[in-house]
């Protein structure tokens, strides 16, 4: 009876050991999504900015130009 509870509590004991292993991997892989998607919506954000930025100043040295022609013509 003994040997069968002892068997019993290493078989449980290398289970949860098992469980715990694939929650910290688990949770690494979580961390390492949440990483990668962090990273890749600052990239699209600093895209984005730097398109506009690029838009605004083309629209502004086009009406500049514009201006300029209208002016001296």
């Amino acid at each position: 009876m003994v040997v069968v509870v002892v068997v019993v509590v290493e078989v449980v004991v290398v289970v949860v050991e098992k469980v715990v292993e694939v929650v910290v991997v688990g949770a690494s892989v979580v961390v390492v999504v949440v990483v990668v998607v962090v990273v890749v919506v600052v990239v699209v954000v600093v895209v984005v900015v730097v398109v506009v930025v690029v838009v605004v100043v083309v629209v502004v040295v086009v009406v500049v130009v514009v201006v300029v022609v209208v002016v001296v013509v």
